[in-house]
């Protein structure tokens, strides 16, 4: 990806305390930070404006309702392009997501001028999660596998949502045509960039349970996953 201006979004929906302990670390970091909030009535978007205080490099973006994290990505993109920035991250709020393992990714990217997409994988040798009951790790794994097989994908954590992006690749995928919300949106963008023949890297990261909120995980995101992948996998069936 190479060296230019790098910004990582962050999408919210009642993180405040989260927030508190990851935007100190982040700001170490000589990236912006570019928050898109679901109308959080907890006080995240009050935390935020505190910090930007002192902090000129931290953005918020308000959304009058909950919209759904694909939404606020897309929105978040949008933002990013239209600002021009080259690198684009993005990274939950909910501290599942180390600065350190962002490090780590963010020197892979910065040394190779033709990767287009870093993954934090979960699933590749070196990677991990912490804190997870064994079910929540089975539907993840599973998710991957299903996706690998159906959709033809060599990525092992198609699901994972610590990324990032060169802005050349975001502008060559059809970002409006990505409509899904939950989990699919990672793995649709996932199918996007293979579709159009981009260079994608996995770094083994370790992903850790939040210790503060309510997880955002729910039946309804399932049922979306599993739909789509299945949809798309007949597609790709019968297009044979």
């Amino acid at each position: 990806m190479g060296l230019g201006k790098t910004i990582v979004i962050i999408p919210t929906f009642k993180e405040e305390e989260n927030l508190r302990r990851l935007l100190p670390q982040i700001l170490e970091l000589p990236i912006d930070i570019l928050i898109v909030d679901d109308a959080s009535k907890d006080g995240t978007p009050d935390l935020v404006r505190v910090f930007q205080k002192s902090n000129y490099r931290l953005a918020i973006l308000e959304r009058p309702q909950k919209m759904g994290l694909g939404s606020a990505y897309r929105d978040g993109f949008t933002w990013a392009l239209d600002h021009g920035y080259s690198t684009i991250i993005q990274m939950d709020a909910d501290g599942s997501h180390r600065v350190s393992d962002l490090k780590e990714m963010l020197g892979l990217s910065n040394s190779q001028a033709n990767v287009e997409l870093v993954i934090g994988s979960r699933w590749i040798k070196g990677g991990a999660v912490r804190n997870w009951p064994k079910h929540r790790e089975l539907l993840s794994r599973s998710a991957n596998l299903y996706s690998r097989v159906l959709l033809g994908l060599t990525i092992k954590d198609s699901t994972a949502g610590f990324r990032i992006y060169s802005s050349d690749l975001l502008k060559k995928m059809n970002l409006q045509g990505i409509t899904s919300e939950g989990y699919a949106f990672q793995i649709e963008m996932t199918r996007e960039a293979h579709r159009i023949g981009a260079q994608i890297v996995e770094v083994p990261i370790i992903f850790v349970e939040r210790e503060f909120g309510v997880s955002k995980m729910s039946g309804v995101i399932v049922r979306e996953a599993l739909l789509r992948v299945t949809t798309w996998g007949l597609a790709r069936l019968i297009g044979r």
